[in-house]
């Protein structure tokens, strides 16, 4: 029974799993990019649900085809064919990636990298070592965050998150991101695929160079493996391209063989995406290897999932989007002069996915800071949370902007003013 009497952290303490380091803060309406709490209290939303809310906060278009594909059917079995996941993949396959491909659906970036996972596996069955032994083993990199599965967690890049989980699942390595000939030395017979996020997101908004995407390109080729891109956070628009290592000049021509999607791509609403390529692999194609009864989700997929996302994505690619991501990362970044705000060291990232570099050694000068028993990039939050504006950690040490791709360059103003003045007054 709700009692409106009863404060709503008092619930969660007593009733939600503590797994979130959750903010003291409860939302209860959205408007594009903009989040109001139960006091009215307004923020501007730069988290943007952690690279989900593509559109904003209750966009109209949104609403309309959950209304409308609600109110006809929600759910149905993969056994069939609904038509509109058809629908969706094809604008995946035709106009998002651009290449020969299938998709698969799931529910969340995990499922989907998780997906990718066992395609890498079951090749490595069917394209087997010299040695006639199964590859196994994906070559993962230092910082990188896949989802917190059993597999996920595994392929991630980050004590952090695997750690108190053992013991983990065989069959990843983690060399140094970035690092040509750590990923060299790194390849062994067992090797089947290289997986990697062109931007890690969770590990500090850390951004691939062409050098090392291209090799990471050319071993893949030579050695017969598997070329993986996780654009769960930094895919479909959210970094001026419609894929997030297109964003790296002289990476436009790269064609991974898989890649993982979520986040973004419905827009607030839960699914994932696995694009696989129909390259040919010895006597049969790469996307038909996950055959009936190999690989499947109850939920993924859905008629109302599918609608929301074919939404999501015809309008990221009809009002040219990815034009306005670009044409305001180089707004910010014309605006924002980091010598000006002495608690910040860097700016890095690409389109709209921002990571602020908080200069720690400046931060520590600061009694609030010292006393606060707080992380810098969790301190620089709440500062700047109390002051209307909502970011999100990245690390230990940076802080995201993630705002809708649709932001208002009016909002990327006001947003930048309360950077400057909050974040500044505190080291005066």
């Amino acid at each position: 029974m709700n009692n409106s009497e009863e404060k709503t952290a008092d619930i969660y303490n007593k009733y939600i799993v503590p797994n979130y380091g959750r903010f003291p803060l409860v939302p209860v309406k959205g408007e594009g990019s903009l989040l109001f709490d139960e006091h009215g209290n307004r923020y501007l939303d730069f988290t943007g649900g952690i690279a989900v809310n593509s559109l904003g906060h209750s966009n109209k278009i949104m609403v309309e085809v959950l209304t409308k594909q609600s109110s006809t059917l929600i759910h149905c079995s993969n056994l069939y064919q609904p038509r509109i996941q058809g629908d969706l993949a094809k604008v995946i396959v035709e106009e998002v990636v651009g290449s020969p491909g299938k998709c698969f659906f799931c529910n969340s970036g995990a499922e989907a990298n998780e997906g990718i996972i066992k395609l890498s596996r079951r090749y490595g069955e069917m394209s087997p070592a010299p040695s006639g032994q199964p590859r196994r083993e994906i070559i993962c990199f230092k910082g990188s965050f896949h989802g917190r599965t059993t597999g996920g967690m595994a392929a991630t890049g980050q004590e952090k998150i695997r750690s108190g989980f053992g013991p983990l699942m065989e069959g990843f390595k983690h060399v140094d991101f970035n690092d040509v000939s750590a990923l060299q030395n790194a390849i062994t017979e067992d090797t089947v695929a290289i997986l990697l996020e062109a931007i890690q997101g969770e590990g500090g908004i850390n951004v691939a160079s062409i050098e090392f995407l291209l090799e990471c390109q050319k071993i893949c080729k030579e050695q017969n493996l598997l070329l993986l891109f996780d654009e769960v956070q930094c895919g479909v628009g959210r970094c001026g391209t419609l894929n997030g290592w297109q964003s790296i000049e002289g990476a436009e021509g790269i064609i991974p063989d898989a890649i993982s999607w979520a986040k973004g791509i419905g827009g607030g609403f839960p699914i994932g995406a696995v694009w696989i390529s129909s390259k040919k692999v010895r006597d049969f194609n790469l996307s038909d290897i996950l055959a009936p009864g190999s690989h499947g989700s109850t939920f993924g997929g859905s008629p109302l999932a599918s609608a929301v996302s074919y939404t999501v994505i015809r309008k990221i690619i009809d009002d040219n989007l990815c034009e306005n991501v670009r044409n305001l990362n180089e707004f910010i970044m014309d605006s924002i002069e980091i010598d000006e705000i002495p608690l910040l060291s860097d700016i890095r990232g690409v389109g709209l996915m921002l990571g602020f570099v908080i200069d720690v050694e400046e931060l520590e000068k600061l009694e609030s800071f010292r006393i606060s028993g707080q992380s810098p990039s969790i301190y620089i939050v709440n500062l700047l949370s109390k002051n209307g504006l909502l970011t999100v950690p990245a690390g230990a040490d940076v802080i995201r902007w993630l705002p809708p791709l649709n932001v208002g360059k009016n909002e990327v103003k006001e947003a930048i003013k309360i950077m400057k003045v909050t974040l500044i007054n505190k080291i005066i």
